[in-house]
């Protein structure tokens, strides 16, 4: 597949140490909310996870579908996401944000072709490190029905994710703004799929059975280097140049607000409404 060309030859790409599920949200968001289509460079913000933490999608219902009491005794965050999609238990993994305008990408066709675009860079990253992947919709068998709602991530099929030997790696989800695109997905070190599972109150071990993650496929790379890889292949991709930067004092205050005004308080997280 020929690598597109963005619009935008600059993104401002932003690297942050592992933090809390409650942080790494509040920074995504506060990049979102910071975002000004008409002025902003795009973003792409790569970064980890201090401790282990369930990102819900954000129409579930916690109380529904994640055994509560479970996370509470082991000190697990639940955190919600400002995208749609299943739970997703977040431990050693490189996770990526971006923030961009449609403008500052190339043409897409449609919403579903825009996230095609915007994975694309994620099998260049993959077959650099050797892995033989392909977007679901590639290798599907006659009669697979994808999009099917699932409570867990990875019990789940969409046309693009991205499967490495035919299992699942990782989970990428899309929100539009007006004239804004906000996207984020997981890019797992350890195969932690089972763990996950454990805390849902649906513990069917067939959901987990179809994730994979670098280290199953034989990668084990540390965390600066995959960032490295990474950052490189997705400049390398859409054709773009990444400077390092780092939280405005804009997002750092946006950041800061949503941190101890949303992302810290269970109506948010558990039931879905600000306070």
């Amino acid at each position: 597949m020929e690598a597109p060309h963005a619009q935008s030859t600059i993104w401002r790409l932003i690297v942050t140490p592992p933090l809390s599920g409650a942080e790494n949200m509040a920074i995504d968001e506060a990049l979102l909310r910071s975002f000004d289509p008409a002025a902003s460079l795009p973003v792409l913000r790569l970064y980890g996870w201090s401790l282990p933490a369930l990102s819900l999608g954000r129409y579930q219902k916690a109380a529904e579908i994640l055994d509560l009491e479970r996370c509470r005794n082991d000190s697990v965050a639940v955190v919600r996401r400002v995208t749609g999609g299943g739970v997703i238990y977040h431990a050693d993994e490189l996770t990526y944000s971006l923030v961009c305008s449609p403008e500052q990408i190339p043409p897409s066709s449609s919403i579903k072709d825009s996230f095609r675009l915007l994975t694309g860079f994620l099998l260049s990253f993959y077959r650099e490190l050797g892995l033989d992947v392909l977007y679901a919709a590639d290798c599907a068998h006659e009669g697979t029905r994808f999009g099917e709602r699932t409570a867990f991530c990875f019990a789940g099929k969409e046309s693009f994710d991205i499967l490495a030997n035919g299992r699942k790696i990782g989970g990428n989800a899309q929100r539009r703004l007006k004239d804004v695109i906000f996207q984020h997905g997981s890019i797992p070190l350890l195969n932690r799929a089972v763990t996950g599972l454990t805390y849902m109150k649906d513990q069917a071990p067939e959901q987990a059975d179809g994730a994979a993650s670098l280290a199953d496929c034989g990668v084990n790379g540390d965390w600066n280097s995959l960032v490295a890889i990474l950052a490189s292949k997705f400049s390398g991709y859409f054709d773009i140049v990444c400077q390092s930067d780092s939280l405005s004092q804009r997002e750092q205050s946006d950041m800061e607000s949503l941190f101890i005004g949303k992302y810290s308080a269970d109506c948010w997280n558990l039931e879905g409404v600000t306070a």
